[in-house]
């Protein structure tokens, strides 16, 4: 890690403002990109992802931070691998809101997913040359130092894979089940979708599960031979929906009550993966970002009160609110454009 020499942490004393215990979680709309932001009791903040470059997603992310989260600062912004929709906005971010910490799985050289006629050297710049206070290096296992005071419900966000690396979480830590017969592989991913980081937030009773881009071969390690994720309330869709991702023996493990889907009107949405988040025993509620609308007609959507966008392009760019209740034992999901709401509880106590 490095500090920069015209950014010190000084700059950085003022949290936003008063919380009253409760964990948030918003679901910026970056059109199929991913931009999920996360803001703690303590009012710290952790963006993961941070949506394409050009001006909209950047500017989306900042205006859910700073007028509907309140935030003065991005306080870790984490990039799970290193595509444009994921990563590509961040230099544009650091100049609307600063950044203090950056973790990802450190910049590559050269193009990641392997690709011999590139143009990474220009992709690549921007966010090599971001402002920011402090870089790291994710590693499985890796848990973002997040603030707590005395009382507070206990709060642990931990990278659980990364550059196909798992981490063998502590016996004890949860339980394991039983072991799964494994389903066949798909044709090995080069992409760099495959080295993507997955990460597992607990607060108190609750638990969410976001794991970027990877891809199927990647996910079985979390579940075969041995399962290394717990059951968690709340399942990030992964990769946007796509069924080269979302391994049905990860899924079935992670079980989740709720699933967000950060999807775009033609990206993502696959039928396959539809399939299976709809046979999980406990799920309760889909939710989308966007309305599925492929011109082929074959479409895949949730109830039209569970999503956030329903126009195709251009968009408002409406967002998705999950608020979890102080103790952990129950959280209220809401689409602030329609006025919806739900409320869950966490099935742990």
């Amino acid at each position: 890690m490095h500090l920069l020499p015209w950014l010190t942490l000084a700059a950085f004393t003022a949290l936003a403002g008063p919380k009253d215990g409760s964990l948030d979680l918003y679901w910026i709309d970056s059109e199929g990109g991913g931009s999920t932001l996360l803001v703690t009791p303590a009012g710290e903040s952790v963006l993961i992802d941070a949506g394409n470059p050009g001006g909209r997603d950047p500017g989306r992310i900042h205006q859910v931070a700073t007028q509907i989260a309140g935030l003065q600062r991005i306080d870790h912004l984490v990039v799970t691998h290193f595509h444009l929709d994921h990563f590509g906005g961040a230099a544009e971010l650091a100049a609307l809101l600063p950044l203090v910490n950056v973790w990802d799985n450190g910049l590559p050289d050269s193009d990641p997913d392997g690709n011999r006629q590139s143009t990474w050297p220009l992709t690549r710049k921007p966010y090599r040359d971001l402002k920011v206070a402090r870089r790291h290096l994710v590693q499985p296992g890796t848990a973002l130092p997040l603030q707590s005071t005395a009382g507070q419900t206990q709060l642990d966000l931990r990278c659980v894979m990364t550059r196909q690396q798992a981490w063998a979480a502590p016996d004890g830590t949860f339980d394991r089940g039983s072991r799964p017969t494994p389903l066949p592989p798909k044709p090995v991913d080069t992409s760099d979708n495959a080295n993507s980081s997955a990460w597992v937030l607990q607060f108190g009773a609750f638990r969410f599960y976001d794991g970027g881009d990877l891809t199927w071969n990647s996910e079985a390690k979390l579940v075969v031979p041995e399962r290394l994720v717990p059951a968690v309330d709340v399942y990030q869709v992964t990769h946007h929906g796509f069924d080269v991702s979302n391994h049905p023996l990860l899924v079935r493990a992670l079980n989740p009550t709720v699933t967000v889907m950060n999807n775009s009107p033609t990206k993502g949405s696959a039928g396959e993966v539809f399939a299976t988040l709809r046979g999980l025993p406990a799920l309760q509620a889909q939710y989308q970002v966007h309305k599925n609308t492929r011109p082929d007609g074959v479409t895949n959507n949730c109830p039209d009160a569970f999503i956030a966008n329903h126009d195709a392009l251009p968009c408002a760019g409406h967002f998705i609110h999950c608020r979890v209740s102080p103790d952990g034992k129950n959280y209220t999901f809401s689409l602030p454009a329609s006025g919806h709401t739900a409320t869950y509880a966490t099935r742990r106590k």
